[in-house]
């Protein structure tokens, strides 16, 4: 198992011994989590492939890996195109694929632990065109033929106060039970790990730089819940704090709890809860309610508490970041400095100020071309050094116990060419438009995303990422449902307290990238005279955006005041916490333009 290609070939001779003609490889658990636990790296494991999402089918003669936009770039250089065809999503579907090269008659393998009923029943109708079949597997063969794979983490379950969630467990689990009585029904299946963990509000540390346990919860109608999670895990404290309201089971009882749920009306959401878990309630007898998990937009609104403590955490991190960007001011025209040392300072920089929990996702340090890889992950092999005449991109958050941050900066080593500063000025035209955004409540992410793009596209460009996601309250750093995107979602209606990130951007194959991300919270907005109640943004992400990139002339006078208002308040909330050459340094960068 040397090699991505001897893993391939372990896998084929593997689905010779289970009697199937393929098998299809998913990026995700148990959970339908964007983010994974080692153990469930299997994508990663058999092709190389280290971004976080994405989807293989192997064939007895054929392979395909497929990634969205994100990720176009990135794939190529880590999978082997020799033995894996490369293709896009959404412009094709792994059914679609499937449609046109399995084979007349094939079985093709798949976990119903790790794939929705809808995916389970889209790839069914286009086998059932070619005459093949899909066929469940009760023995993952990736897990079969990984001899060295991680065993699911032992961490603990952490409690997560109240003085950081706002609310107790037991007025959500009130909340849902009233929610569960409207619907006529008698329990919840929550399978989502942010769900679980904001619900009952504990955290964990079972995914790296997400605060999850891994675990899974039933609540019933009577505000009871029974919580199914390794026996290891748990502590005194926690069971005090779960109360006598919670019954605790270890997660390997979940699947075979669900036949007690036998002539009752349970909810199942049909995009985080697996087939498996569906096709058990059924063959149960349970009848099945497909109806999201109530968790969702209640965690996805933030309680005043909540607020006040991303925007303790944005303060501090603020802080943190500029910190950083007055060091890489200094050190990087020397020419010394290379991605992995800017990301290594960047998190000391976090660490210093003593409540940092984790990153909340690896950063990404691009250098040069390396920043036009959107989701780039730096590692010693592509570790490139940070040269003057460059951009560099820097994408990087912390994970706090009273916040999660998310902000990309770009900015110019040495000078600048014209065309940087350009396309970086219609990227910030783009970001301004959107943060000065007004809209009436029931607007859609995704009716707002055309604001970040409208400059870019007037000159034919444009970048194939969403504009903005949800963000969790030391939770994930991706959380739904909101999000700003013409595509793969963007049809939630934003409401007051919803965060998301504002983070249009442009990149330029070969030669850099360009990202600006702040994080944003919505909010209630008065507008005199209007006919309808209206929202808008509140900015919450305080570093400076690099003046040597911004095309002043290009800016109306709008522009130009949003940025120097920004800036005023950069100054006022990270000048008090720096310093001396750091201090004067910030002074400087958000002088009036």
């Amino acid at each position: 198992m040397s090699s991505y290609e001897d893993r391939l070939k372990a896998l084929r001779a593997q689905l010779v011994r289970q009697k199937l003609d393929g098998f299809v490889v998913p990026l995700t658990d148990e959970h339908m989590s964007e983010y994974v636990g080692a153990y469930a790296q299997r994508l990663a494991w058999l092709t190389g492939f280290q971004g976080s999402a994405g989807s293989a089918v192997v064939l007895p003669e054929e392979a395909a890996i497929f990634v969205d936009g994100r990720y176009t770039l990135q794939v190529r250089e880590q999978v082997d195109g020799a033995h894996w065809q490369f293709e896009s999503v959404p412009q094709t579907s792994i059914a679609a694929w499937l449609q046109e090269h399995a084979g007349q008659g094939a079985r093709i393998g798949y976990d119903p632990w790790l794939h929705t009923r809808a995916w389970v029943r889209q790839a069914t109708q286009a086998l059932s065109e070619k005459g093949a079949i899909l066929v469940a597997v009760d023995t993952n063969p990736v897990d079969a033929i990984w001899p060295d794979r991680p065993a699911p983490s032992a961490a603990k379950l952490v409690v997560h106060d109240d003085r950081f969630a706002g609310r107790s467990a037991a007025e959500k689990r009130a909340d849902i039970a009233d929610w569960l009585t409207a619907k006529k029904a008698d329990a919840a299946i929550l399978s989502a790990l942010d769900s679980i963990a904001w619900t009952f509000n504990v955290r964990g540390k079972d995914v790296d730089r997400t605060p999850v346990a891994l675990a899974y919860a039933i609540v019933h109608a009577d505000a009871t819940a029974d919580l199914y999670v390794a026996p290891e895990k748990t502590d005194e404290a926690v069971i005090k704090h779960l109360g006598n309201a919670v019954r605790v089971h270890d997660r390997a009882a979940f699947a075979d709890a669900l036949a007690d749920l036998s002539g009752k009306s349970v909810v199942a959401d049909p995009e985080r809860a697996v087939a498996a878990i569906f096709e058990a309630l059924e063959e149960g007898g349970a009848t099945v309610l497909p109806l999201r998990d109530p968790a969702v937009l209640p965690k996805a609104i933030k309680n005043d508490v909540e607020i006040a403590g991303h925007k303790a955490a944005q303060a501090r991190d603020g802080a943190a970041l500029s910190r950083f960007l007055h060091w890489m001011a200094v050190e990087a025209p020397k020419g010394r400095l290379d991605e992995l040392a800017a990301a290594d300072r960047l998190e000391a920089f976090r660490r210093d100020t003593g409540l940092l929990e984790d990153l909340s996702f690896d950063t990404i340090s691009g250098a040069g071309p390396n920043g036009a890889v959107v989701h780039y992950r730096v590692e010693e092999k592509t570790n490139r050094p940070i040269e003057p005449g460059s951009l560099y991109l820097v994408d990087s958050g912390g994970q706090y116990r009273d916040g999660t941050t998310d902000v990309t900066r770009t900015i110019a080593i040495g000078t600048p060419t014209a065309e940087m500063k350009h396309r970086f000025t219609l990227v910030l035209k783009g970001h301004i438009a959107l943060a000065r955004a007004v809209f009436p409540k029931g607007t859609r992410g995704g009716q707002l995303d055309v604001l970040a793009r409208q400059y870019l596209w007037a000159e034919g460009l444009d970048y194939a990422h969403g504009t903005g996601h949800g963000v969790g309250s030391f939770l994930g750093v991706h959380e739904g449902p909101q999000r700003i995107a013409t595509f793969g979602g963007g049809d939630e209606a934003l409401v007051a307290g919803m965060i998301l990130s504002n983070e249009p951007g442009y990149y330029k194959t070969g030669e850099y990238g360009i990202r600006i991300e702040n994080l944003v919270l919505v909010e209630d907005r008065d507008v005199p005279a209007a006919e309808r109640p209206m929202l808008g943004f509140e900015t919450l992400t305080f570093a400076p955006v690099d003046r040597a990139l911004v095309e002043i002339e290009a800016l109306s006078g709008e522009e130009r005041g949003w940025l120097d208002a920004y800036h005023a308040r950069v100054l006022a909330v990270v000048g008090p916490q720096l310093d001396g050459e750091a201090l004067d340094w910030l002074r400087a960068a958000c002088a009036p333009l």
